[in-house]
């Protein structure tokens, strides 16, 4: 397939006419081909006018054919073979094996929300029989289930330029939901967004759905994002990217006439606490895992573990000698674009500032292209807990150690950290008691609490959470990643004594859907099929 520098808006291939861009080859920091046309408020009119030609005819498609057209998505992305990989390399800097794995990780998503839609659980059907005789109220009959919200802005990510991007995790479980998507693709992978965009456009047609279910726009991201997450007809916001982005939609969501939900996956800094039994079995190898977690991806993952809190001993300085030379070993890596960069390199000169911060480490540098250097900071417990500056996020191979003088330090300091997607802990029996006195905390903080393990690499499955607090995301009872990510756009309906020939095939009594069903408060498992 030709990259061409245009849009997909419904069935139409539409070049912009209000500006002109090029891709960035990160590595080289030079421009790539071709010139991408840039959307104006016309084409988001046109888009947004579509969306909602499309949303009830596409919302009351059958299980069996929104779980068709999310399979044929990702056929339509493996079609695309070496050119989707090799255009994503150029435009990213990221390697073949990675790129390769994330395609697998987008596939494999869109087919986990169509097994989600057949299986029919997330509509949530629900009834309860009328109760004519009840005294001293009749009951109606009420039946309830969940529809679909309303087109959904899907905003693609720097650093997943296909799994959180145009087909990505919030793209899939919007159309999984029912809701059309516009899709505002990110400006660091043009070419990789066009490839895909179009790949979706033709399941869009394959599966014979409204034109309008699907459309991808190129823009500048505060004009055009702003203007998308403005138009009525936008009904939910899916989000991955910078706290200060994350919030300005918010806040432009919040002032609408109608107000709607943003989605918004931000800011985390993913603290890491070593116990001191875990440091006394192999504080060496947990280094040496914390510095291949940190590195991994030149650490621009959402979940990089960029604190680790330990209590002061011999083996937490062993650990902090032994992770220091590990990440001297470390290459310089090529970040995914000039402005994550400078913003990187913008954050170690913060640190390198600070009273009471000090540089324990730096990985290998090369001064080629947007090429990170690793870094690795120290600070006692009293620095970090009077520091604001220090919770702030470095998008990169950057972390913070610091040292607590004893358990109830510790404590303090999780007690002080902001909201987060992950809070990791690594412990062995002896540690049980400080473990558990942190857990209550941690369930406060994050989404994801892990032991002996981690935090990068998020699994696509039922029970993952990809999520937390403020600022971590704009909302905490939501997903971003796994099947209950389908939930943030849906909403539930109660039909009180509808007529039974007007009612929706998950409440009529047959259950022609052979869904499992809540019933007078019984949970009854779908019929044999």
């Amino acid at each position: 397939m030709q990259i061409t520098g245009e849009m997909v808006i419904g069935q139409s291939i539409v070049r912009g006419t209000a500006s002109t861009v090029r891709a960035i080859d990160p590595s080289k920091n030079a421009p790539i081909e071709p010139e991408f046309g840039l959307a104006g408020n016309a084409e988001v009119e046109t888009a947004c006018a579509l969306a909602e030609q499309a949303f009830d005819t596409y919302r009351e498609t059958t299980l069996e054919q929104r779980a068709v057209f999310l399979e044929t998505i990702a056929d339509n992305i493996v079609a695309l073979g070496s050119t989707l990989i090799e255009r994503a390399m150029a435009e990213t800097g990221l390697p073949q094996a990675r790129l390769e794995g994330e395609r697998g990780r987008t596939v494999g998503q869109l087919k986990l929300f169509a097994k989600v839609v057949r299986d029919g659980n997330f509509l949530d059907a629900t009834i309860d029989s009328a109760l004519p005789d009840r005294a001293p109220l009749p009951r109606p009959d009420l039946r309830l289930r969940k529809i679909a919200l309303g087109p959904v802005a899907v905003f693609g990510a720097s650093n997943f330029p296909l799994a959180f991007s145009v087909a990505g995790g919030d793209t899939a479980s919007a159309l999984a939901a029912g809701c059309p998507v516009i899709v505002k693709a990110h400006g660091a992978h043009l070419g990789t967004s066009e490839l895909v965009g179009k790949a979706v456009q033709k399941a869009v047609a394959d599966c014979k759905l409204p034109e309008g279910t699907f459309s991808m726009l190129f823009g500048d991201g505060r004009n055009i994002g702003q203007r998308l997450v403005g138009s009525p007809t936008i009904k939910a916001v899916g989000f991955t990217g910078s706290r200060a982005g994350g919030v300005a939609l918010m806040h432009t969501a919040a002032a609408r006439a109608e107000p709607i939900p943003v989605y918004a996956e931000m800011s985390s800094i993913n603290p890491v606490f070593v116990l001191p039994g875990a440091l006394k079995a192999g504080g060496a190898a947990l280094a040496q895992g914390f510095v291949d977690s940190l590195t991994m991806g030149v650490g621009q993952f959402c979940t990089n573990p960029g604190l680790v809190i330990g209590l002061i001993s011999d083996d937490f300085a062993t650990f902090t000698a032994a992770a220091a030379t590990a990440l001297q070993a470390k290459g310089a890596g090529t970040m995914l674009t000039p402005g994550i960069h400078k913003a990187y390199t913008g954050g170690i000169e913060r640190l390198n500032g600070i009273e009471g911060v000090r540089l324990l480490s730096q990985g290998q540098a090369n001064g080629i292209g947007c090429a990170a250097q690793a870094a690795l900071y120290e600070c006692d417990a009293a620095a970090y807990l009077s520091t604001p500056a220090l919770e702030e996020e470095i998008f990169g191979p950057c972390s913070l150690i610091v040292r607590c003088k004893d358990q109830a330090e510790m404590l303090q300091v999780a007690k002080h950290v902001e909201g987060q997607l992950t809070a990791t802990v690594h412990a062995v029996a002896a540690d049980s008691a400080i473990a558990g006195a942190l857990l209550p905390t941690l369930e406060r903080k994050a989404g994801r609490i892990l032991f002996n393990a981690y935090p990068t690499g998020v699994e696509v499955c039922h029970a993952m959470v990809h999520g937390g607090p403020f600022p971590a995301t704009s909302d905490s009872r939501s997903t971003s990643v796994g099947a209950s990510a389908i939930d943030r756009f849906l909403r539930p309906v109660c039909y009180q004594n509808v007529p039974s020939d007007l009612l929706p095939q998950a409440l009529q009594d047959a259950n022609p859907l052979n869904l499992a069903r809540l019933v007078d408060g019984t949970l009854l498992q779908a019929p044999a099929k």
